[in-house]
């Protein structure tokens, strides 16, 4: 029996001596080396204790060695856990006490105070540097790089992706060796990627964007990756000329943008950009096309799914939308417990391979969410014209999407209620013209109490991962509520919308 994910992703890269990745300094790093090195960790992983079924949660920055560790978790047979890098110890706590991981890949700067979490949680601590140097690599370099993967099925758990709730308690959506292997298939066909492409990879790989679906689907063919730390200007423009693809967020299009070297001549070459994670303004699609003769091709998706829907490859890519429905995923618009028709608001509900298995530890969050069909309740409202392109129109909850990452009301106005001199909070997304939606709090004050912004920020930079972070604050009287005592956040959406974008 076969290791699903691995032998499909990983297994071709063997003896290969082609190109797989370039490195902003200059440096390449070939197919078979590549996994040599994923080869080894595996090995490390193996020595450390790590069993089939078992979390390796890995909080480390962006490196060739940190996708490597990606596939060696896979051949191994155990679950792959990452965790964005901008966690706070203290939420940090929170995944591994809910996720019971065997062994937690740190940031070596990050140890001394992640060490203690560790411990209580009893989870191995190693360490992965930004370099790939630390504590794990050292194992791995004793390993062979020879490495037997261990029997994976498609029903088997390949990772673990936490998204956020809305009581504040993040969710660890379950996804098989199949849920990502399939949409993977699904994209690259749809995108007509070949092992001719240079994709421009400078995503974070803590998301599903940039793991599961940049990286997925250019292993899965045999293409290379420009894999850059993260988007640095510079180092994109210069980049630019030698990618034939990219994928990013709408703030990676809004940032070239603005830069008068993005011109027809230095992307002439390119043959597609993909845009998701968050909202991409018609405006910004528009410019984009203007300025470089070429349409972003705009898709949707999300932790529980990967991707649902995209606008096509060949055919026309409108603006505002994210397209039809995958090859292989159903898609309905619901109200009120019937199917909507065309142009009418609804929740959508998605079916497909893709959609994964459910929430780790939480059978009844997951009862509520993934009906027993099949059908997964997105929370996102939406419209589908009669050429069945979808627009997302809102959120059902009150999730906030700001450059690509998910933030809960919730769990801001937690932290900002315990502040002295604060009565109450309410935090709201506001559009936002380099992230799409900027996080917005309003403050109601304790009367007769004024309240020290200065140091309301620096209690949230404390507790919050800095995405989270509000990029403004207002200080009011009291709240709007209705008669039932609701907080009328549509009201402040209303008042404060164009906080972000006036002038």
């Amino acid at each position: 029996m076969s290791n699903l994910l691995f032998d499909t992703l990983f297994g071709p890269l063997a003896g290969q001596s082609r190109d797989l990745i370039h490195l902003a300094d200059g440096r390449r790093i070939s197919a078979a080396d590549f996994f040599d090195l994923t080869s080894r960790l595996a090995g490390a992983l193996v020595t450390l204790g790590v069993e089939p079924g078992d979390r390796v949660a890995v909080q480390v920055a962006k490196s060739p060695e940190a996708l490597a560790l990606y596939g060696a978790t896979v051949a191994v047979g155990a679950v792959f856990l990452p965790l964005n890098t901008a966690y706070t110890p203290t939420e940090v706590d929170y995944f591994l006490g809910n996720a019971t991981p065997r062994v937690f890949v740190a940031d070596p700067a990050k140890a001394e105070a992640l060490k203690p979490i560790a411990e209580q949680n009893r989870a191995q601590l190693v360490t992965m540097g930004a370099d790939g140097a630390g504590g794990l690599m050292d194992k791995a370099k004793d390993q062979s790089g020879q490495f037997t993967p261990v029997a994976r099925t498609g029903r088997d758990l390949a990772a673990i992706l936490y998204t956020s709730g809305t009581t504040g308690r993040s969710k660890g959506a379950m996804l098989s060796h199949e849920n990502l292997l399939s949409n993977a298939q699904v994209l690259a066909d749809l995108w007509r990627f070949t092992d001719q492409d240079v994709l421009l990879h400078a995503l974070p790989i803590f998301h599903t964007h940039g793991l599961f679906v940049a990286s997925n689907v250019s292993l899965l063919t045999g293409g290379q990756m420009i894999f850059l730390p993260g988007f640095d200007l510079e180092q994109v423009i210069a980049a630019l000329p030698k990618a034939t693809t990219m994928m990013g967020v709408p703030t990676f299009y809004t940032r070239l943008l603005d830069d008068p070297r993005l011109t027809r001549d230095l992307v002439g070459h390119f043959r597609l950009f993909i845009s998701g994670s968050a909202p991409l303004l018609a405006e910004t699609h528009i410019a984009f096309e203007e300025r470089t003769g070429l349409r972003i091709l705009e898709r949707y998706g999300m932790t529980e799914t990967n991707m649902n829907t995209s606008n096509p490859y060949d055919g026309e890519r409108r603006a505002g939308t994210v397209g039809r429905p995958l090859p292989g995923v159903e898609l309905r618009i619901m109200a009120e417990g019937r199917e909507v028709g065309q142009n009418e608001v609804g929740v959508i509900e998605v079916r497909g391979p893709n959609v994964f298995q459910g929430y780790w530890q939480m059978p009844e969050k997951t009862r509520e969410e993934l009906r027993d069909d099949g059908w997964f309740i997105t929370g996102d409202l939406a419209t589908r014209d009669a050429d069945g392109y979808v627009t997302i129109v809102g959120r059902a909850k009150d999730l906030i999407i700001t450059g690509g990452f998910n933030v809960y009301p919730k769990e801001v106005e937690e932290v900002l209620d315990t502040f002295p001199g604060i009565l109450e909070s309410a935090v709201v997304g506001l559009p936002h013209p380099d992230f799409g939606e900027g996080v917005f709090a309003v403050l109601a004050r304790q009367k007769g109490c004024e309240i020290d912004l200065t140091a309301v920020k620096a209690a949230v930079a404390e507790n919050l991962a800095k995405y989270k972070h509000p990029k403004s604050y207002v200080v009011v009287d009291a709240l709007p509520r209705n008669t039932m005592g609701k907080v009328q956040k549509a009201e402040l959406r209303k008042t404060f919308g164009d906080t972000f974008t006036q002038g």
